[in-house]
């Protein structure tokens, strides 16, 4: 699988382990808005983001990642771009335990040690970061960011854009609203609201955003 991977920041530095732990994927292509003009270095071809649209064209069968850990940064990468979801590839790396009745979406990361077990559902664009469990019949929407070490433990609803923390914990049957941040060691016992940080054990709504999420 030939992969050109979008953003040059932190998250796409495990993006590259990621793919270089998979059999038969190869980075192509490193696109970033700090790379001014387009041009190849060792057989890689380096340009802008936008440069994504002209090279998909050019090279059909390469796939995309957004290896950008911001999720509005992500959407709008990918709303800005506005390819189909073919042109996104699934990311999983070998140590990920990936249970054989779930499904995960274009565009997503399973991480080093990651587990998602049955019936759990990941979108497309997530990240289900490093250690982070997501457990049976849990629903995980498109841009959401499962942190490592983050525990889902059954029957959980995680909407668009929302963001579990580092090494939280949320209990059977929650659901963390769109756009939502649950903050690092947080255990989450009720409902959080979209558009809103929740922290503590319990987690307790500490901001609320008055705009919304994107």
């Amino acid at each position: 699988m030939k992969i050109a991977i979008i953003g040059q920041g932190g998250h796409s530095k495990v993006i590259r382990d990621v793919i270089r732990a998979m059999e038969g994927a190869e980075i192509v292509g490193c696109l970033d808005d700090k790379f001014k003009t387009e041009f190849y270095h060792e057989q890689v071809f380096y340009g802008p983001v936008n440069s994504a649209i002209r090279f998909a064209n050019d090279f059909p069968e390469v796939k995309f990642i957004v290896a950008v850990g911001n999720n509005q940064v992500r959407k709008q990468i990918v709303d800005c771009l506005g390819l189909p979801s073919t042109f996104y590839t699934t990311l999983i790396h070998p140590t990920a335990h990936i249970s054989p009745h779930t499904s995960i979406g274009p565009g997503s990361v399973v991480m080093p040690c990651a587990v998602v077990n049955s019936d759990a559902r990941v979108g497309a664009h997530a990240i289900i970061n490093t250690c982070a469990v997501v457990e049976h019949d849990s629903d995980i929407e498109d841009f959401v960011h499962i942190s490592p070490n983050a525990t889902l433990t059954g029957n959980v609803t995680v909407r668009e854009g929302a963001q579990v923390g580092a090494s939280a914990t949320i209990i059977p049957g929650m659901e963390i609203g769109k756009w939502a941040i649950v903050g690092a060691g947080a255990t989450v016992i009720n409902h959080i609201p979209a558009n809103c940080t929740a922290v503590g054990v319990p987690a307790i709504v500490k901001m609320k955003e008055v705009t919304g999420g994107v």
